[in-house]
């Protein structure tokens, strides 16, 4: 495989490509790798030593008393550690067609950041119609789109990393993860599908991304279907046809419905039938959206399809979100004049779910290790930068965690010095999926993205040592930053696509040559490093 295959649209990270073609005598491995925790072995083998002794210790009460409370302690210690039997992850999902607008100026409420103890896990943003003109596209592919940069600059002061982007002319999908959780969402992919002009053209179709979040297979798809009220059996048709063709490479999740738990929202265009105009809009001003709901195109078709069974919504509590006159809260008052419609949505759906009040707690015939609550479905009036309303869920996923540590530890050796070399130790988890382009990358505390290293370390070209228990990898002094600062190590696995362990920060001292180096920028203002970063 070319590897600037490793580099496609989203999570997968390839980092300074440069490295890459230097290392095209590299053998690509997916043997695993199986070390253990020595320090795990250590306490088993003083557990067993202590049954041991316990079967000669004498009558002494004293004795016993003592030993109980040391116990005790223990079990304290590990209690305070452990993993709860189950965890509730909040996510928050957002979809919105921006109709080519650039972002608006604050989107705390659209995000729920202005809401005290919100505790949100995990954000997945869904956009339709973000500009793709060729020279926007064009440079989009090089940098970060507008709305990731944006999206990034607002959440990553708050503890959010993006994981994982994919774009398809007009959509985009992106995945921001609190840093806690990062080694517990693994196995990363993504795909798309082009559905306009007989699938050639991607104004319309999905993109997808797929994951492993505690053990547990979720699948996101954002869609952009067909649009006006004739064409309802060609978004049915297209909806179908997204769910059956896409495809991912594995044995247990291939297809989207493979999935433990599925989401698919978007711009879906589904519109309100048989009634007029006018009584549409008394209704939506007298609040009663329940006598809209029976001709809703999408409520009918998920009595009728059988792609759609299983699939849950929220109450459709909100105003149509379509259509508005730009920067209003007003319906269309062009000379078209579209009836108003409830065109996005948010639809989920557990491994075999046959049906349920929607709102409602549900579970899967797994529902001991799954469940979805959905606390909140509204649409945000305030945004008024497109014709469309943004639409948010915010779930709970009540779920049992199937990993509870990360399959990588790892830390620094020493203290760090940006004028030595350096060494850092990692262990992995047995049966660990390791391979010949994993790699550990060095990132300043608050990084914003799986890319966003500061420089990195082959695993296994960098080595040094290693054994059953622990492996070493230098890093060149020469790729430490001068300025030093606040760090964190990150162990990158290429076959899980995902960052499977992050160290705990550590400092590294600046180097001897800084004061060298910036008199140097200040003589040469114009030299710069290319703007596109080492990836290319």
């Amino acid at each position: 495989m070319n590897p600037d295959e490793l580099s496609l649209n989203a999570m997968t990270i390839n980092p300074k490509s440069i490295d890459l073609r230097q290392h095209e005598e590299r053998v690509r491995s997916d043997s695993l790798s199986s070390t253990g925790s020595y320090g795990k072995f250590v306490l088993r083998q003083r557990v067993a030593q202590l049954m041991t002794c316990m079967e000669d210790v004498s009558s002494d009460e004293d004795l016993h008393e003592e030993l109980s409370r040391s116990i005790d302690q223990a079990f304290l210690i590990c209690g305070r550690k452990m993993v709860p039997k189950t965890l509730d992850f909040r996510l928050h999902l957002v979809t919105w067609n921006v109709a080519t607008a650039s972002p608006p100026r604050d989107v705390r409420s659209l995000l729920q950041l202005d809401i005290p103890g919100s505790d949100i896990d995990m954000y997945i943003i869904g956009l339709q119609e973000v500009n793709s003109k060729v020279l926007n596209f064009l440079s989009d592919l090089a940098f970060d789109d507008p709305w990731s940069i944006y999206l990034m600059d607002i959440l990553a002061p708050h503890g959010y990393v993006k994981l994982s982007s994919i774009r398809l002319q007009g959509l985009l999908l992106l995945t921001f993860v609190k840093h806690q959780h990062i080694p517990f969402v693994q196995d990363i992919r993504t795909n798309y599908i082009r559905t306009g002009l007989f699938g050639y053209w991607g104004n319309k179709g999905g993109v997808t991304v797929r994951m492993s979040v505690y053990g547990h297979m979720v699948c996101f798809m954002n869609c952009h279907l067909p649009a006006h009220m004739e064409n309802t059996n060609q978004r049915l048709d297209d909806f179908e046809r997204m769910l059956d063709t896409q495809q991912f490479d594995d044995d247990n999740t291939g297809n989207i419905l493979d999935h433990d738990l599925v989401f698919c929202f978007g711009d879906l265009n589904f519109r309100i039938t048989d009634f007029g105009i006018h009584f549409i809009r008394e209704a939506i001003n007298s609040n009663k959206y329940n006598l809209l709901w029976e001709k809703d195109q999408l409520n009918i078709a998920k009595k009728k399809e059988q792609f759609l069974q299983g699939f849950l919504e929220g109450p459709l509590k909100f105003k149509p979100t379509y259509k508005f006159d730009q920067n209003s809260d007003v319906y269309d008052t062009s000379s078209k004049k579209r009836k108003p419609a409830w065109t996005d949505r948010i639809l989920w759906k557990l491994k075999d779910v046959s049906g349920s009040d929607p709102g409602e707690t549900t579970g899967s015939d797994f529902e001991e290790f799954l469940k979805v609550s959905l606390d909140k479905y509204t649409s945000h009036m305030s945004y008024g930068i497109s014709d469309h309303k943004p639409v948010t869920g915010t779930f709970t996923l009540q779920l049992k965690p199937l990993i509870l540590t990360p399959s990588v530890t790892l830390k620094p050796e020493g203290e760090w010095n940006a004028d030595h070399d350096s060494l850092i130790s990692y262990s992995v988890a047995k049966d660990f999926p390791s391979s010949t382009w994993d790699w550990i990358g060095l990132y300043r505390v608050g990084f914003r993205h799986t890319n966003d290293y500061v420089t990195y370390a082959w695993v296994k070209d960098d080595e040094i040592s290693f054994s059953e228990d622990c492996n070493q990898v230098y890093m060149n002094a020469d790729d430490i930053p001068l300025d030093g600062g606040e760090f964190l190590l990150c162990y990158h696995c290429h076959n899980l696509q995902c960052l499977a362990g992050i160290s705990q920060p550590f400092q590294i001292r600046p180097g001897r040559n800084l004061g060298l180096k910036e008199e140097e920028n200040r003589e040469s203002p114009f030299k710069t490093e290319s703007p596109m970063g080492p990836d290319f």
